[in-house]
């Protein structure tokens, strides 16, 4: 069996998480960032946990915790690693890239960033059900503001941009046959253009920071490819903040180079289900499935 292990991005938070398995790895969190990210992550409140500067670290942490445990008490010959967005950081972290602290500060920093890219209000998401990749990004292109974020499997693409560009895309998206479009309670609009400040100060902090080469191939967002050099990984990160997340096709590109098991790891299950409708032939355990 071949194993990759897959990290989850934000929105797979939850008050309570890594409670009983993270709390020395959210100790040392917390001597990072000065401030007790442990206390919110396990006491809440969730409004608190649920802001996006927040929410990194924390799913960072947790994701962090628990690939040390798994690798402690159930050693697998991992192949790969890969992470959604946010979880492409812990990603980095199983494959030695990036250090702990340097991870946790980092995240911090760049969900400040992103946060200040775009003004309250200004952007938005949504989730399109049933669309096919091309129609979507032609219409985009057409509309003008609005850009494929995250394809995530078949027939699940998420837009981001301006509040006009997504509303006049959704329009027209409808009327080409997308099934459902849901917007997304998000604080700002992730993985397109306007996310270029943030980009550009995340490239600040990752001068600040060590990264070596990975010890397994790292399949990236930007490329879906695996990637083991820490110098093309460092600035593959700064093209994700304005770039689309390519899961689909990380995960077509995984299975096609021998992958025939994935393990997420982290909090939630997203990246399991997303995993079970790209490819049904490969087996998929989500952390607590695995350890259970």
């Amino acid at each position: 069996m071949t194993t990759a292990f897959v990290f989850p991005g934000q929105g797979s938070q939850s008050v309570g998480m890594g409670k009983d398995l993270a709390e020395k790895s959210l100790d040392r969190a917390n001597a990072v960032l000065g401030f007790d990210l442990k206390k919110i992550v396990l006491a809440g409140p969730e409004e608190e946990l649920k802001k996006t500067a927040i929410q990194q670290p924390a799913i960072f942490t947790v994701s962090a915790a628990m690939y040390d445990l798994l690798v402690t008490r159930y050693p697998l010959p991992v192949t790969c690693v890969a992470g959604h967005s946010l979880g492409e950081y812990s990603a980095l972290y199983a494959a030695g890239v990036i250090s702990f602290e340097d991870g946790v500060r980092t995240v911090n920093l760049r969900g400040q960033y992103m946060q200040e890219a775009v003004p309250a209000g200004q952007g938005a998401m949504a989730a399109l059900l049933g669309g096919d990749r091309a129609t979507i990004a032609n219409i985009c292109k057409e509309v003008g503001n609005v850009w494929p974020a995250n394809f995530n499997s078949p027939g699940q693409v998420v837009i981001s941009g301006t509040k006009a560009g997504v509303e006049a895309a959704t329009e027209k998206l409808k009327a080409a046959g997308v099934k459902k479009i849901i917007p997304l309670a998000v604080s700002a609009p992730f993985h397109c253009p306007l996310m270029q400040p943030a980009a550009d100060k995340l490239a600040a902090q990752l001068d600040k920071i060590t990264f070596n080469d990975a010890k397994v191939p790292v399949y990236t967002n930007v490329t879906a490819k695996p990637v083991v050099s820490g110098a093309e990984i460092k600035q593959l990160l700064i093209k994700q903040v304005t770039g689309s997340v390519l899961w689909e096709d990380s995960v077509n590109q995984m299975v096609s180079d021998g992958v025939t098991a994935f393990v997420e790891v982290g909090p939630g299950k997203v990246l399991t289900g997303l995993i079970k409708k790209i490819n049904a032939g490969v087996e998929v355990k989500s952390y607590d499935e695995f350890k259970g």
